[in-house]
Parts: C-alpha cells; sequence; structure tokens
C-alpha cells in the first residue's frame, strides 16, 4: 500500500474534485465518518459544511484541507468494508481519529485507490501539526496495516510498477545467458500473476518458454522439495537447468506455497468475470480452436492439455486483464476436462474418397465436357456395370444355345 499525503487551503476545491469523478461515474463516496447522516443522504453542501465549520474554528490557520490517498497494487481488490476498515485503522494512526472525513473509491486509474478528505483542524481550533506525517506517522502506520491485512508492501508495489511496465520477452535459448533471461521471467510472473499451484504457474510460465520443474516423484530433489527452472522449446528442455535457491528472490518451492496461499484469497474476485467470458464463448457452437480463440478475444488464455490419443484430460484458464489463473474444475464441475470437451465440437476430419473408375477420355463427351469427365465417369459408373453385366450374360446366353 502506497500512501500520499496533500494538504491545501481549499476545502471545496478538494471536495469538488472528488464529487466531479462521482459525476463521471469514475469514483463513488463509501464512508461518511463523524457525520450526522449517512453518506448516501448526505448532499453536497452537507458534507462540506461538517468540515467548514471545523476549519472556521481556527482562523489563523493557513492550511486547513487535507487529502490523502491509499493506492493498492492490480490485483489487490478489496471489499467497500475492507477499505473502511483500513482508513479507520490509518486515520487512527496518523493522529486524525476524532476528525470527520469522507472516503472515494476511486476507479479511473490502472490499479485500485481510495481519497480521504479531512481537516486538521480540531473542534476546540487546535491544529494538527502535518509536519513530517507523511515521513514519520504514516509510514509507521502504512507498515502496520500492511501485515495486518496482508496487503503487498509499498516497497515490493514501486519495485513491480517499474518492473511489470512490459510483459517479459519469450525466452530464446543461446540468445542471452540463461539464469538472467530465467530469473526476470520468473520472478515478474511470480509477481505479476494470481495462481496457486505449480501446474498453474507453469501455464504461465510456458508463455514465455519457462519452466518450473520439481522432478519425477521418485527423485531425491523431489523428495527434498527442490525446483528448478528450465528453458523449453516446443515442449522440450534445453541447456542447463538453474536452481531456484541461486534466484534473485529465490522462488523455492517453499516460497512459493506461502503466494499459493496469498493468491487464493486475491484471485477470487476475478473467479465470476472469468465464468461469464467462458459461458459467452460456450454459447456458440465451436470446436477447440475457435473456442480458444474466442475466449483470447476476451483477454483469456485458454490452454488445453490433451494425452497421445487426443483425448482432453486438463485445461487452464489465464486472465490475462486481471493476471489470475484457474485450473477448469477451480471454476466449477461445469469447466472440467471430461464436461468441457463434450461442450466443443470434434474437428471433422478430412475423408478422401477413392473410386476405381477409370477416367474416360475427353473425346468421349466432347471437348466441352473435358473438364467434367472425371464427375461424369463417377455418375455413370453404375449403368456402366450393369451394361457390362448383361452383355456377359448374353455372351453365355449365346453360347448355350450354340448360335
Amino acid at each position: 500500500m502506497v500512501a500520499k499525503i496533500k494538504s491545501g487551503k481549499s476545502l471545496i476545491g478538494a471536495l469538488n474534485y472528488n464529487e466531479n469523478k462521482v459525476k463521471q461515474q469514475k469514483a463513488v463516496l463509501i464512508e461518511a465518518s463523524k457525520y450526522p447522516k449517512d453518506a448516501g443522504q448526505l448532499s453536497f453542501y452537507d458534507k462540506l459544511f461538517r468540515l467548514n465549520d471545523l476549519a472556521a474554528m481556527n482562523q489563523r490557520a493557513k492550511t486547513n484541507a487535507v487529502h490523502i490517498s491509499l493506492n493498492f497494487p492490480n490485483g489487490e481488490q478489496l471489499s467497500d468494508e475492507t477499505l473502511k476498515e483500513i482508513v479507520k485503522d490509518y486515520m487512527q494512526g496518523i493522529g486524525f481519529a476524532t476528525q470527520p472525513y469522507l472516503v472515494y473509491r476511486h476507479e479511473d486509474a490502472g490499479h485500485p485507490h481510495i481519497h480521504i478528505l479531512t481537516t486538521n483542524i480540531k473542534r476546540d481550533g487546535e491544529r494538527i501539526n502535518l509536519h513530517y506525517l507523511g515521513q514519520n506517522e504514516s509510514e509507521k502506520t502504512r507498515k502496520a496495516i500492511e501485515i495486518n491485512y496482508h496487503l503487498t508492501r509499498a516497497e515490493e508495489q514501486q519495485q513491480q510498477k517499474s518492473e511489470l511496465k512490459a510483459q517479459p520477452e519469450v525466452a530464446e535459448y543461446g540468445k542471452a545467458e540463461t539464469k538472467r533471461v530465467i530469473t526476470n521471467i520468473v520472478n515478474q510472473v511470480i509477481r505479476g500473476y494470481k495462481f496457486t499451484s505449480i501446474p498453474e504457474l507453469n501455464a504461465v510460465l510456458g508463455q514465455f518458454n519457462i519452466q518450473a520443474d520439481r522432478g519425477s516423484k521418485e527423485s531425491r530433489m523431489h523428495a527434498r522439495g527442490g525446483l528448478i527452472y528450465w528453458i523449453i522449446k516446443d515442449g522440450d528442455k534445453i541447456g542447463v537447468p538453474i536452481k531456484a535457491s541461486t534466484i534473485y528472490g529465490k522462488p523455492t518451492l517453499r516460497m512459493l506455497e506461502e503466494k499459493f496461499k496469498l493468491n487464493e484469497a486475491l484471485r477470487k474476485p476475478f473467479k465470476q468475470s472469468v465464468i461469464d467470458r467462458i459461458d459467452k464463448a460456450l454459447t456458440k457452437r465451436q470446436g477447440p480452436d475457435s473456442f480458444i480463440k474466442d475466449l483470447g478475444q476476451q483477454q483469456i488464455t485458454a490452454i488445453l492439455r490433451r494425452n497421445d490419443e487426443g483425448r482432453l484430460y486438463g485445461v487452464t484458464f489465464i486472465d490475462q486483464q486481471n493476471k489470475a489463473v484457474f485450473n477448469g474444475s477451480d471454476l466449477g464441475k461445469a469447466y472440467s476436462a471430461n464436461l468441457l470437451s463434450a461442450q466443443l465440437v470434434a474437428p471433422v476430419p478430412h475423408i478422401t474418397i477413392k473410386t476405381n473408375v477409370q477416367p474416360t477420355t475427353a473425346t468421349t463427351f466432347g471437348p466441352a465436357n473435358a473438364g467434367n469427365s472425371g464427375l461424369l465417369d463417377i455418375l455413370l459408373a453404375p449403368d456402366r456395370e450393369d451394361l457390362a453385366a448383361l452383355n456377359k450374360f448374353k455372351k453365355k446366353k449365346r453360347k448355350g444355345l450354340n448360335l
């Protein structure tokens, strides 16, 4: 969570900013703390007069408006109730527990964030000191909230912002140093996507020609909880594997298992959206390739896994918009491999029909029919066979009569 505090001289200016966002349907007022009415019952002037009433208690104070934004990374979708609790703890921590404040959830940026509007003038006219508020009280409170609510740390959030501006490039063996390529891709995927198992992680890594490998179940590496990463080409491992413990950030199995637990909660808000988009694609009667293409247009990557006999045994959906990964069975029984396979039309095999009819030369039917001789041969074949049988029968009859 990143907290930003701004102070100013115009409460009405800060209020107008947020209310205009509401009019544009880019923000929603979710809380009006220490107001005589519920948030939904407040008029513009109700909101303003409550703050102005306190600001008027200290006419000498030049700064009386405090505008705070709390910012969360993509994927950290929090309910309004959770946001209210976070704001309550934050305001308590920075010394504004007794102050009235308004909380707006904004939806006008690429990441979730809220704005808090309040005043630093108390009922008795005393002014809350704003000097070093951001560096001291705000920082301490922010860190405590991150721990209590299991939020992404601000330091990691800033790092993600710079590292995840673009998707990592697809790995090509021999193009760059293997360890550096794997480190870059693995770290960006782990920070950016919400997966809950090694197979789900590999579904994402496979897009960039990387695979996490625990080894065979009988191997010593698997028994000891080891993990290595490979570059792959056409599904085959190539080059030398890199141990997870030697990669920056140490994306070991133990570290990933902790990530799985967190991601289980973080991906929940996106589950229904994925289901809705899959259902939309399934309204059409189509084959697997068309189904995958349709979902791709809705920013979902569908990975269908088949055995050597061509039977579908697994499916994974990657919501590229929200970076959430789901196995089909996680979405519900209807989206498991078996039931999904039954809903998709099997591709029609190409059938070649062979005949034993000899083509007739162009002179048989005339030059104009030369291009259609093959078709005419097929159409007239039964008649020719009957005629041949009749002639054979006549010859036998004549022979019997000694004619």
